[in-house]
């Protein structure tokens, strides 16, 4: 696992074959930052499915609303938390492999919960959807979510955890 240097801008998620750890990064995307952090705090990332994984492309995952894998997903991807949504936070940051993305509606700012996960080089999303992470250790397990739109049987976030409170 990669040296954690910033434990309290730094989420564990727990996936079946091993953890990915993500470096927040407040500087550029301070609400998204923050919101991630108060639902991996209040649990409610744990138990929700990747419900749009993409090969090439991306792992969308964070419907807190639809996503648990204990209910039935097939409305996951559009719903998120009771919080308000947040504002569009763009960046010069390109939407690299392994950086988080916030996902959103057409309307840029209507990210809430959910994310994605890059699994290449992504410039045509390049200001367009907010970075706020980036994969530090475990990319190698993001590789290996099951592909579908939905999945026919999705991988899940078992748990996540900011670092600092691990």
């Amino acid at each position: 696992m990669a040296e954690i240097k910033d434990p309290e801008n730094t989420v564990i998620i727990e996936l079946t074959n091993g953890n990915v750890v993500i470096e927040l990064l407040p500087d550029v995307a301070p609400k998204h930052s923050e919101r991630m952090k108060e639902l991996a705090r209040a649990g409610a990332y744990d138990n929700v499915v990747f419900h749009r994984v993409i090969d090439g492309f991306m792992a969308q995952t964070g419907d807190v609303q639809y996503g648990k894998a204990d209910a039935d997903v097939r409305m996951a991807g559009r719903g998120g938390s009771d919080l308000d949504d947040l504002p569009a936070e763009f960046s010069k940051l390109p939407h690299a492999r392994g950086t988080l993305g916030a996902a959103r509606s057409q309307n840029p700012n209507s990210a809430n919960s959910q994310f994605f996960i890059n699994f290449s080089d992504n410039d045509f999303l390049n200001g367009q959807y907010t970075v706020y992470g980036r994969v530090i250790s475990g990319m190698e397990h993001v590789d290996a979510i099951t592909r579908g739109e939905p999945p026919a049987s999705p991988d899940k976030m078992i748990s996540v955890k900011v670092a600092a409170d691990v």
